[in-house]
């Protein structure tokens, strides 16, 4: 096994004489293209996606845990169908490179509620303004937009959500929207 850089290299031009041993008229770019397609797919087999598909969200600590926890497991989060309310926080808390959206995703924003005396649903501000904050800064624009966050909800889907986030397809060992932790 090679010890250093410079044995690595050594190992790679024996792979190229190698092959020009046979007569197969290869070069040094074209082994290591063919080496890095290898070992790219590879990986693909074993890499994991967080898969969200119908999260109608629920409190916000729950999910703000739910996602840290996801941040730091490094896997890749696929939204595929509604992703709403407290669920929309994995835009903040997950980075933005490994968020992709498929043309099912849709997410759904409104104001933070509690009840109220009364048991009827009434508007956080403090809780209200906390979400909005954690939104990345094109999220903001598009809610402001349309008003804030209101007790009504709003969607981003379509055209709008892939100009904001890159496009995925759908990874075969991608879990079903569950905890990370459980979802493997």
């Amino acid at each position: 096994m090679p010890q250093h850089a410079g044995d690595s290299l050594a190992s790679l031009k024996s792979i190229r004489f190698g092959f020009d041993r046979y007569g197969l008229g290869l070069g040094m770019k074209f082994v290591t293209g063919l080496l890095a397609a290898v070992l790219l797919l590879a990986g693909v087999g074993t890499s994991h996606a967080f898969r969200i598909t119908e999260d109608r969200g629920g409190r916000i600590g729950t999910y703000v845990d739910k996602y840290e926890d996801l941040r730091s497991s490094g896997e890749t989060v696929i939204i595929d169908g509604l992703c709403a309310s407290a669920c929309t926080i994995v835009l903040g808390e997950v980075p933005h490179d490994r968020i992709c959206v498929t043309s099912h995703a849709n997410l759904g924003f409104h104001a933070a509620w509690d009840f109220g005396a009364n048991g009827r649903a009434v508007t956080n501000p403090e809780a209200t303004r906390m979400l909005y904050s954690m939104y990345p800064p094109p999220v903001r624009r598009w809610i402001a937009a349309r008003g804030g966050l209101t007790p009504h909800m709003i969607f981003l889907r379509g055209k709008q959500l892939m100009s904001m986030y890159r496009p995925c397809y759908l990874d075969a060992q991608a879990s079903s929207g569950r905890a990370p932790s459980s979802s493997r």
